[in-house]
């Protein structure tokens, strides 16, 4: 059976974890802003229920990308003290991560908002 106090504290702790990365990550809220912004124009230009989908998709990836960097960043700083050519290896690749999903971000919202602005 499913403990109910120890499920509705597993949602608790997300969303804890959700406003801890609005409050404290830099990069999270420039990401999270952008998307309340791309969501604004969508709802303006009135995109389809299929472009919404990718759009939803792509934000998503890109928030939770950010926070999963953000979560290697804290990992390797609480593991590594000192400088280590393995541990700057790591950060880099991480924030890689997040700029690829972002620039696949950018040419999904161009291949969606492009046609309805053009109109």
């Amino acid at each position: 059976m499913i403990d109910k106090a120890k499920f509705k504290n597993s949602f608790k702790y997300a969303f804890e974890g959700v406003d801890f990365a609005v409050r404290n990550n830099q990069n999270f809220k420039v990401h999270f802003f952008i998307a309340i912004l791309v969501i604004l124009l969508g709802i303006i230009v009135k995109i389809t229920p299929l472009e919404w989908c990718m759009l939803i998709i792509a934000i998503t990836l890109v928030l939770s990308l950010e926070m999963f960097n953000a979560v290697i960043e804290e990992v390797i700083n609480l593991i590594v003290s000192d400088y280590r050519k393995e541990a700057k290896f790591v950060k880099d690749v991480g924030a890689g991560m997040v700029l690829v999903a972002s620039i696949g971000s950018i040419i999904v919202g161009a291949i969606i908002f492009l046609p309805h602005l053009l109109r």
